[in-house]
């Protein structure tokens, strides 16, 4: 019978998979004034659809400050339709650059300036001349599984995954397709974030941050007396020092090691948010880089529950052999060979037994287990002016391109990033944001086409609803100078004239600095130059108060969160079933009881208070394991007070007490839950001796005098007018 194609995961027709949106990831563009991108091999492989990616444009962060990093992805993570990990990192470099043409650099010197690649700056460059040159004629690794796919040559540039050796600037495919790799590489490691979590130790202990690389070093004579066309470099030691070459360590780059965790979910099919409608993120704390040209790079390597690819028959023994899948189906081996659950290109399986049916898989093994990635335009980490040395510094960008939904995709409309953004009174906000001239003509907006512009101005009434700003002579927003909110909102602090109405003539890019803001409260802001049925509204909230806060995703393996005074709540391995986002508030005594007073609830346990609040969110919170909550207390009030717990389900009326030890003024908790904890002043045994009496005289007076009038009930009328009179006479005078 004629066989019929069933649809699996069609992996070979993959429209669009990893996009980084803030900061603003390339996919390979440059400036280009159309849709699609010019070039996809102008930088790096992507895999990713044409027309990804934002024009170019460069902004600078503070050491210290925290980078939203927002991306969005085709297929699922921490979903069991695959398994997935993403790879975060960054490099640095004095020829690192965007370059001014889409065309990918040579990687024959004849064809750049003064013979030198490295520093002809017409071309965009991430990774240099002499690493791919290296990884062009270094053998490649022959363990490797490459599943049916026939290499064109033997070296490292050629892949499973590109297995005719296409070049895309100057990138190593092996190592672009394999983490962690085995030679060095100028790529530092931010994160890790896997399906599962017990690869974790092998990531972080492989990791190039903390192990040095070992690689095969030739002789000058070597090189001189060979055409550079003709050698070999081995990959190994054996095969290096049999050659009288140098097996040598490059050093690891001394940094910590990545943090490792679960991935965020998402689900497969679907190019957006992930739970709570929210884009996928992770905040980056910057290091102290102190370079002007870096580059953030992400990668998604994503490959089908189909088959292991940990397992102990995926590599290099199975080759040109139609791996076995059947085991996972219920079948022995010639089972299913006979029936067609093999790993191959486009089989064609039999689903009943019997029948001269087969339907055919549209399955491409050069697919299954598929590295996408996408990298920022260049970026500047700088160190702080001595001014600011020690605040806590917030960036405040903009993500996504003029155009509607449609025309966008698969990048996004604007938006403010963060788009909620949480502070203490008297920290600082660096906002900062790039556009561009060269958005396609007919893509939808206000303004001048082609141009993308953002201004920020306070919404009146305070409301994400609302379409009109508040006026700029009576506005507050966040507590800073009339100058510097006239510059968020006409943009012209680098500006002198020009058609403003629509900000047409302001320039492209726009920095405010770091400003301090104060004032509690919460600031709903808008873009009036992105507010139409086009764009949609470009909102966003800022909300002041004065407590410290900090957020983290945590999962199994754990983690703590740190206040800046050393109080902390730690959570164990194996504590957290499962990622979630914790939250901790740090609060004084006085902002707890407003806090307490505030939701109607009330503390009736205790005399007084010996510590601050720590807040732990969310309050529903219930672990597997007791975590670890570590806070100060009144050095003088030790061994007079005890630890409280109480929480928003509780309405803050009920007070529980939990276990706790000190050591150096400093009290452990260890608890299953969130909520609010506290430590409050017990009173002294005599003043607790003189309650009790009080209580007992008063017991034994109420007590007799319901006796006496119970047996003499004529005398109760008297009575009770009496009191009635004195009742009125208080009222008339409060």
């Amino acid at each position: 019978m004629t066989s019929l194609l069933f649809f699996s995961f069609l992996w070979s027709l993959v429209a669009a998979d990893i996009y980084m949106h803030n900061p603003r990831g390339c996919n390979n563009r440059l400036d280009e004034a159309r849709r699609e991108r010019n070039n996809a091999n102008r930088l790096f492989d992507s895999q990713n659809n044409n027309r990804g990616g934002y024009n170019v444009g460069k902004l600078y962060y503070y050491e210290g400050s925290v980078l939203s990093i927002e991306w969005t992805i085709q297929h699922s993570c921490a979903d069991p339709n695959n398994h997935c990990e993403m790879i975060l990192q960054y490099m640095c470099g004095d020829n690192v650059r965007n370059g001014i043409t889409t065309q990918t650099i040579p990687d024959n010197p004849a064809l750049c300036k003064d013979y030198d690649c490295n520093s002809d700056h017409r071309f965009g460059m991430h990774e240099d001349y002499d690493y791919y040159t290296n990884c062009k004629y270094r053998n490649r690794n022959k363990g490797l599984f490459t599943a049916d796919r026939k290499l064109r040559r033997d070296s490292a540039i050629y892949t499973r995954q590109n297995p005719g050796g296409t070049r895309r600037g100057y990138e190593c495919s092996e190592e672009r397709d394999y983490y962690p790799y085995w030679h060095p590489t100028p790529w530092k490691d931010i994160a890790v974030l896997t399906n599962d979590v017990s690869r974790c130790k092998m990531y972080q202990s492989q990791s190039e941050n903390v192990k040095g690389r070992w690689a095969c070093e030739l002789t000058k004579e070597y090189l001189k007396k060979m055409n550079w066309r003709n050698y070999k470099i081995p990959n190994n030691r054996e095969d290096c020092e049999s050659r009288n070459f140098t097996w040598k360590e490059t050093p690891s780059h001394s940094l910590p090691a990545p943090e490792c965790r679960e991935t965020d979910w998402s689900r497969d099919n679907h190019l957006g948010n992930g739970k709570g409608g929210y884009t996928n993120k992770y905040n980056w704390t910057l290091p102290d880089l102190n370079h002007e040209q870096c580059v953030l790079r992400i990668r998604y390597n994503i490959s089908t529950g189909d088959f292991d690819g940990w397992g102990p028959s995926v590599n290099s023994s199975t080759n040109g052999v139609n791996l076995d899948i059947g085991e996972k189906y219920g079948m022995n081996e010639s089972t299913a060979a006979e029936r067609g659950y093999v790993f191959k290109q486009n089989p064609e399986v039999a689903l009943f037994p019997g029948f001269d049916l087969k339907l055919r898989l549209a399955i491409n093994t050069n697919q299954y287990g598929r590295v996408f990635q996408d990298r920022s335009h260049t970026f500047a980490v700088r160190r702080r002016p001595s001014e600011i040395k020690n605040v806590k510094i917030h960036n405040l960008n903009v993500r996504g391109k003029r155009g509607n939904i449609v025309q966008v995709y698969p990048g996004v409309e604007y938006d403010f990033v963060p788009n909620t953004l949480r502070v203490k009174d008297g920290d600082y906000i660096h906002f900062q944001w790039t556009g561009s001239n060269t958005n396609p003509n007919n893509n939808d907006g206000q303004g001048k086409a082609g141009t993308d512009r953002t201004n920020v101005v306070l919404l009146s009434d305070n409301e994400w609803g609302k379409n009109y700003p508040s006026l700029l002579d009576k506005s507050n927003l966040l507590g800073m100078d009339k100058t510097s909110l006239n510059h968020l909102a006409v943009l012209d602090n680098s500006q002198f004239g020009g058609e403003m109405s629509e900000l047409d003539d302001a320039g492209t890019y726009f920095d405010l600095g770091p400003k301090k803001v104060t004032g509690i409260g919460t600031y709903h802001y808008m873009s009036t130059r992105n507010n139409n049925f086009s764009n949609r509204s470009q909102k966003g909230r800022i909300v002041i108060s004065n407590t410290e806060q900090i957020s983290r995703k945590l999962g199994r393996l754990g983690g703590t969160l740190k206040f800046s005074d050393g109080q902390h709540v730690t959570f164990g391995p194996e504590t957290l079933a499962q990622l979630q986002t914790i939250s901790v508030e740090l609060m004084s005594a006085d902002d707890g009881q407003k806090m307490i007073e505030e939701n109607g609830g009330r503390i009736s346990v205790g005399h007084g208070y010996a510590s601050d609040f720590i807040v732990v969110n969310p309050h529903s919170l219930a672990t597997n394991k007791k975590f670890e909550i570590g806070m100060k207390v009144d050095s003088e009030a030790t061994s007079k007070i005890q630890f409280y717990r109480s929480s928003h389900e509780l309405h803050l009326n009920t007070w529980y007490k939990v276990d706790w030890s000190i050591a150096n003024g400093f009290a452990t908790i260890e608890t299953y839950e969130g909520g609010v904890y506290v430590a409050r002043t017990l009173p002294d045994s005599a003043i607790i001796s003189g309650i009790v009496v009080t209580c007992i005289v008063v017991v034994i007076v109420i007590g007799g005098t319901a006796f006496y009038f119970r047996r003499h009930p004529d005398k109760w009328g008297s009575v009770k007018s009496s009191c009635l009179n004195i009742c009125r006479s208080c009222k008339s005078s409060v």
